[in-house]
């Protein structure tokens, strides 16, 4: 993924004290809260909130599978920017590519796989037209 290309969202992240392990590092787990906020923020930007896809929709979203690559360390008080795309869209999922940044060097990327579930048995579902068409 091209940072540059206006299709992805960005989101910046602050990294605290607690995201970090023993050896003052980002520790591997909170990469993908990293990126969860972010793709929670992508979709409040294309105006989904997901308390209110369950409650109108009947929809939740889950991560399938991650693929991710730790690369560099963050550290204490960096300041990281997120970056978001869909690389695929499904009938019911969707495939994102994620990237995890400190200024111009990529430290974590990753390509998850959502799924897109009935919020009453957890069985896939067709993501509803207004999210497919706008993302």
């Amino acid at each position: 993924m091209t940072v540059e290309n206006e299709m992805t969202f960005r989101w910046p992240i602050r990294v605290y004290y607690e995201d970090t392990d023993s050896g003052g590092v980002v520790y591997y787990a909170n990469y993908l809260k990293f990126m969860e906020r972010a793709r929670t923020e992508w979709l409040r930007e294309k105006g989904f909130e997901q308390d209110e896809l369950i409650a109108n929709d009947n929809v939740i979203f889950a991560v399938r599978s991650v693929q991710a690559d730790y690369l560099l360390p963050a550290k204490f008080n960096d300041l990281l920017m997120v970056y978001t795309k869909v690389v695929k869209k499904g009938k019911a999922s969707i495939l994102v590519e994620q990237l995890v940044q400190r200024e111009n060097t990529l430290l974590c990327k990753a390509k998850i796989k959502i799924a897109c579930l009935s919020a009453l048995d957890f069985k896939p579902v067709a993501l509803p037209k207004k999210v497919f068409d706008k993302i």
